[in-house]
Formats: structure tokens, sequence, C-alpha cells
């Protein structure tokens, strides 16, 4: 068996607590510095010596803020000699709600995050609560909520015991904020199956879609396993809000707008509604000529229909209830059962002898309604198509009967029934509960011709649009619910819905429970899944995060396939050190990732210096083995937000709706907060290496263009910063007897946090004597340089 000989590869063995790596350098002393020295030993390598103060204060801030440390800051942590000035500067970063707005962005990244849904044809495509995920996460972060429950709450948190407008509900737009694939369920569902198996597990399961997977232990049943949990699982009409909400004049303003276009939609549903159940009753004689051809009956391919041909989805209504259990024993219609098969040779005669068998039938379960006995004898059908149409008549002849005598009521209450009973029994056929026109309440607009359609999602539009534009639309949480009744799912053959295989079990992978398996038993299963991936029992899930946390560290991961820990991903540089630390952050740590964050800023593998040597590149030319830092570019948000706060116009205010960032004015606000749109997205971020929000996104690639240079050189947006960069300097800073001195001390303080160099400053100095109105130009200069660009 696949699945079971599987065990053996390195990412589903069971994590157990290591031994420390022994090493012979005596100033080793962390268990992670022990572990890379003890490789890098193997090499004939040694760390490299501590980085400078400066340089270790800007690589932490930046790495756990997104944005540069002020001057101020710098010179303090370079002249604090108390022992614990590092650590206590580590927990201080840690402690600001800036670390989870630049953590929580990373997050995103796993999570696809985006405030549009791709293409939708005619809906809109705005998802108007996308951001209440997006401020959960930058919540989660900064409260260092427990990794464990962090998983939980976002595949089922409407499955915990949470109040109903519990804030943590919005976690679960985690499944829900992804592309909806012009609503194709199966897509929509992979999708989230690919987020779920590679996003938190590292596994590529989505690959057994069609057919078991190539190279890792995921067969196509198992696929489908998870297919049926989100299959079971739908998003309610009404999101929950995520906290309390005060009544002010702008909020029931808002109510009493939204309510207003509800009730359109309502209205045009209902009166819609009358539509499809007036079609069905009055072309009954079609839909029943039409569902007996389709289950089988002896219809000539060119029968002609009455009112033209058919629609196809008001057959199905017809012939669903017909082959509903207990149709065949139902008085009006058993008749129809008994005859519908019969050849056309036999009709007349077996229709003979049915007609006879139940003149004479004395039991009340054994009869024929008395009143198509009767017009049955009158003029027997000659063939089904003829039947079929016998029953058409008499369904409308009963119909015209009861809206004759609600018409005649006048003033007084309708009757609820006719007086006939055989006649009653034929008007329950076409009203009220258990009759063909018992649509569910919410399942109308699947039977809407296009122009219905359109209209529908026209009105809903007005809705969503209403929730975006409205200022006073309270926060709602992107939730799932379970269906009431589970799904019981199949197998795709070959990935085609058409094509049914064998029924499957709702289950997790039988790669996570040692090949047994194991059914949920509760509801669709996300709560009983969610908990098999946040087990301590599963080796994937904390491999996986503390792998990623380590390559959004330093650049790359101990597994440099942070996406796939299969069979075919690369495997770990360091697998004793990553089991040691995700042993740690489960057992030791309680799930805490600010915990992981400090053991991994306090080793000397993090405060090491990132200066080269020849002979170690030699050895180990990508340092793999981790003998310095390694330096790396600022990726779009730290290197847009970090021109912000050098400007003084960064805004630091957490929560709130997506922003336009890229027309003018520009917002304020921290580049978490932008507005990520699927149909269109940004050529900007496309060009700074932003993921894309489609798939889950396993890492972020470096690449250099010449659109980067030009964006630097041109953007209206640098040249703002650059204008109010000067501006601030030249309020702050006054020049003396024409010297220019103080003003660029004080633009580098500003921009690079420290003091020029005499050579940096005489250039400067030359440069503005040469262009006194370009302290601008200086500025923008400055933040051009690898220096503000690029973190060492």
């Amino acid at each position: 068996d696949f699945v079971a000989a599987s065990h053996q590869h390195w990412s589903f063995q069971t994590l157990s607590q290591l031994p420390v790596a022994p090493v012979t350098a005596s100033d080793v002393n962390s268990p992670l510095d022990r572990f890379i020295a003890a490789r890098l030993e193997g090499r004939g390598l040694t760390l490299s010596s501590p980085t400078d103060r400066r340089t270790l204060i800007r690589r932490a801030t930046f790495d756990l803020w997104g944005i540069p440390p002020t001057w101020e800051a710098v010179d303090e942590f370079v002249h604090d000699d108390h022992p614990d000035a590092w650590p206590h500067l580590v927990d201080r970063l840690l402690a600001s709600p800036l670390y989870g707005q630049r953590w929580g962005r990373h997050w995103l990244d796993i999570a696809r995050y985006a405030d549009t849904k791709g293409y939708v044809f005619t809906e809109n495509s705005r998802y108007p609560f996308s951001y209440t995920y997006r401020d959960y996460v930058v919540d989660a972060f900064n409260g260092d909520k427990p990794f464990d429950r962090f998983v939980i709450e976002q595949l089922a948190a409407d499955q915990l015991n949470l109040s109903e407008n519990d804030p943590a509900l919005a976690a679960m737009g985690f499944i829900t904020v992804g592309p909806r694939y012009l609503n194709r369920e199966p897509d929509i569902i992979d999708d989230r199956i690919d987020l779920v198996s590679r996003g938190l597990m590292g596994l590529t399961a989505s690959c057994a879609r069609c057919h078991d997977h190539k190279y890792d232990p995921v067969p196509t049943a198992d696929y489908y396993s998870l297919y049926g949990v989100f299959a079971s699982s739908t998003e309610p009409d009404l999101l929950p809000l995520t906290g309390d909400v005060d009544e002010t004049p702008g909020y029931l303003a808002y109510v009493a707008e939204r309510e207003q276009r509800e009730q359109a939609v309502r209205d045009f549903i209902a009166a819609t509604r009358l539509e499809l159940c007036s079609q069905l009753r009055n072309h009954a004689s079609d839909y029943l000529v039409a569902a007996l051809k389709n289950a089988g009956a002896a219809v000539p391919g060119d029968v002609a229909y009455e009112h033209g041909t058919p629609r196809d989805k008001l057959v199905q209504v017809w012939q669903t209830w017909l082959l509903q259990k207990g149709r065949d024993q139902d008085p009006v219609f058993r008749l129809l059962y008994d005859l519908y098969k019969v050849p056309a040779d036999q009709f007349s005669g077996t229709l003979t002898s049915k007609l006879e068998q139940y003149a004479q039938a004395t039991a009340p379960e054994s009869q024929l309604n008395a009143r198509v006995l009767a017009a049955l004898q009158a003029d027997p059908p000659t063939s089904p198509v003829d039947l079929a149409r016998r029953y058409g008549r008499l369904l409308n002849a009963v119909d015209a009967e009861w809206q004759a005598v609600q018409t005649s009521a006048g003033d007084q209450p309708p009757p609820q029934e006719l007086t006939d009973p055989a006649s009653e029994q034929v008007r329950r056929a076409l009203y009220g509960p258990g009759s063909v026109t018992d649509i569910p309440a919410g399942q109308e607009s699947r039977l809407f011709e296009r122009d219905h359609r359109d209209k529908l999602r026209a009105l809903e539009r007005k809705i969503e649009e209403w929730q975006v534009e409205s200022p006073d639309a309270p926060p709602r949480a992107m939730v799932l619910n379970d269906k009431p009744q589970p799904v019981e799912p199949v197998i795709f053959l070959r990935g085609d819905v058409n094509r049914r295989g064998d029924r499957v079990p709702r289950q997790p992978l039988r790669i996570l429970t040692g090949g047994e398996s194991r059914p949920f038993t509760t509801g669709s299963g996300r709560l009983e899944l969610a908990r098999t991936i946040a087990s301590p029992d599963n080796p994937l899930t904390a491999r996986v995060i503390v792998n990623r946390v380590w390559a959004w560290h330093f650049g790359t991961g101990l597994v440099a396939t942070p996406s796939d820990f299969g069979l075919r991903g690369e495997p770990p540089t360091h697998p004793e050190l990553l089991d040691w630390l995700a042993w740690h952050f489960m057992h030791t740590d309680g799930w805490s990732l600010k915990a992981l964050h400090r053991r991994i800023l306090l080793s000397q593998t993090y405060q090491q210096s990132s200066q080269t040597n020849s002979q170690a590149e030699q050895i180990d030319p990508e340092n793999e083995l981790y003998w310095r830092f390694p330096r790396q570019r600022l990726e779009f948000e730290p290197m847009r937000d970090a021109l912000l706060a050098v400007s003084d116009r960064l805004d630091p205010a957490l929560d709130g709706r997506p922003v336009d960032i890229e027309r003018a004015p520009f917002s304020n606000r921290r580049s978490i907060y932008a507005r990520i749109d699927r149909n269109n997205f940004s050529s900007l971020l496309r060009t700074f290496d932003y993921p894309s929000p489609d798939a889950t996104s396993p890492a972020r690639p470096q690449t250099t263009v010449p659109q980067q240079a030009l964006y630097a050189l041109n953007s209206p947006f640098l040249q703002t910063m650059a204008e109010d960069v000067a501006r601030h300097v030249a309020e702050t800073s006054v020049e003396s007897a024409g010297d220019r001195t103080p003003q660029i001390v004080a633009l580098y303080r500003r921009v690079f946090a420290r003091d020029p160099s005499p050579r940096e400053l005489d250039l400067a100095r030359q440069f503005l004597t040469g262009h006194p109105d370009d302290l601008t130009l200086l500025a923008q200069s400055l933040l051009l340089t690898n220096e503000f660009l690029f973190v060492d």
C-alpha cells in the first residue's frame, strides 16, 4: 500500500524530542546555533562574527515591523550597555501592533487574500467584507493566538462555542476569500482543498483530483473525502456581525436602505416563483411527456409539444417529483407508473386490464383516483404520450376549477380545498406542501431563465454595492455553515462531475491517520478535519509553519519547497534543527509564534554579519549552511511603508476597509490595507513580485527587472515622498551662513538612521552647491540606494 509505505518519508515521520547537536566551538550556546554550527563544522566553516548594532536593529525592525527604525531608536540601542539590551529590543518589537501588520501580511500570501472574487460574469466582483479576515489575521498575530487554535478557527470557527457575533468568526475568510471561478462549485472546492493541503500541510492534494497522485500518498479517494467536507458546507445569505453595533443615525439609515434593496430581491424572487409555478401547472402535459421520455418511456424522438419545447430544468422538477419514493402508490399517478414503460403494441390491452382492475378495487390503498379513472374510461389513451397528455388536461381542468372557486369567494375567506375528494387529491399534486410546485425556499433561482437570473444578479449586486459603499455598513464575517444534510461524496472519474464512481467517506487524508479510514461523524466534518490538521500527532503542520517562519526571517527555508513536503519536494538542509524547532514549538511554547521568533532572533545565527568571505563562498556558494546572514531586498510592502515612514506620513492605524494606494492623493495607510483586485491585478504589485492572489503562494520570487528602476525614478508616489522628506529636513534643520551640513546630516539620519561619512558629507555639499534648490532631488537619490532598499 503506497500510503502505508510513504510513512518512511521524512516529513510523515512522528516528531520527537531530539538531543542537541554536539559541537567543538565553545562560544556556541543556544540549541539552534549548535545545530547550525554542527553542519558548518562538518564542512570546515564557522558562523560569521556578530554584525554591528546599527545593522542589527535595522534588520530586526524591518523583519518584525516592516519599517525602518528611527535615528533615535538606533542611537539608543547602539549606546545601551545593558546585557539584555537585545532581548529587550526583540520583546518591544514583538509587543507592538506593527508586528501583526507585518507578519499578518506574510500569512495573507498563504491565504491567497484578495478583495474581489475574480471573473464572475455579471455578478458584483467585490467582497464587501473580505477585510474582516485580514483584520482577524493581524489581531491573531498581535495577540499571539496559538497556531493550532488559529488553524482550527480558520477552518471551523462556526463549530466552536463562540458567541453569535464573535470577531473570531471572521477567521473563516481563510476559506471563503478565494477566487470564485464563475461560481463553478467543483473548482471552488478544489481551490479550498489546495489551500488547506498546501497552505497548512505542504501537500499537493489537488493533484489527485483526476487520478491518484503521481508521487505523493494521496489517492483520488482521499481527495474526494475532503471534497465531501467542503461540499457539505455553504455560505449563509446573511453573514454574522463581528461585534456589537452602535445604532447611530448613520447605521439606521444604512439598515433602512439595505432592507429596501433586500425587499426588492425578495419581491422579484416571489414574483418569478409564481411564474415558475404557473408554468409547471399550465404546461403539465408537456412536462409529463418530457419527463416520461427522460425516464425511458416509449416516446417518439420527434414528439410535438403543445407549448413549445419544455425547459429542461422544469422537466427535471416534474421528473424528480414523479420519481419520489411512494409516488408509484399515489392514487392519482399510480396508473402512470403502471403504463409508462409498456411497449406500444401492448399498451391498449394493458390499459384496459388495469382500468378494470382499479374499477373493481375496494381497498382504499389499491384504488385509482376516481376522477382519473372516469376520465380515462371515457376516453382511453392509445400510447404513453397520449396518457401523459390526458393527465395534463385533467390537471389543468382541476386547476381551473380551483381558480374559479378562489375567485367566487369574493370578500369571504377563500376555501382551503375542493369539496370533491377526488378532485382535491388531484389539486394537491399542484398546490401546497409535497406538490410539484413545492420548491424549497432559496432554491428558486436555480430554475430561473437567463433573463431572470440576470435581473436577480443586478438586484443582488445593488445590495453588495451598498455594503461596499456605505461607510456605516458594519463589518461581517465571511463564514461557512454546515448544510442540514451532509453530502455523501463520490469520486468524479477523471475529475468529470458527470461521471460518478464509488462513494467515499468524509475523512482526513489517510497519510495523517496511519493509513486507517476514520470517517467524520459530526456534520460536514470541518471541525474534525481542523483538529486533525492542528493535532500534535500530525507531523506536517508544525514542520510546515516553522519552516515558513524560518524562510520569512532568512529569505529561504530549511526546506526549499515550503508548500511541498511530499516525496518530490526538497529534503531539509538541517532536518534535526527543523524537527527540534517544530517539537518545541508545539510542546514547549504552546504553538506560540512569538516564542518561535524569539528563539530565532536571539540566536547567533540570526545576529551574525551578512558580509561574505571567499573561503565560505567556495564551499557553500548558496549559503545553505547559514554561515552568514543573507542580504535581502525589501518586498513591496516594506519598501512602500518605509517611504511613508521616513516622510512622516505613515498611518499605523489598525483595521478597516481596503484603500487604493496607487492614485493621488496617495493614501498613508500601511500596504497591508491595499485593495487587492483579482480582476485587474495591479501592474505595480506584479512588478515588485507580489504573489498572485489566485492560489496559495509558497514564497515570493525576487526578480530584478527594468520596470523596478523606472518606477523608482519616475513614480509620482516616490517623488512625493522625497518632497516630504526634504520639507521635514528643511523645517527642522536650518542652514547656517550657507552651510548645508545640518540639513545633510538630518537627511541621512532620517533616511538611513545614521550620520553621513566625511566623503558622503562632502559629496552632498558639492551637489547642493550646484543645485541649491534640489534638497528633494538629493532625498530621492538616497531613497533609491541599495542601503535603503536592502536589509543586511
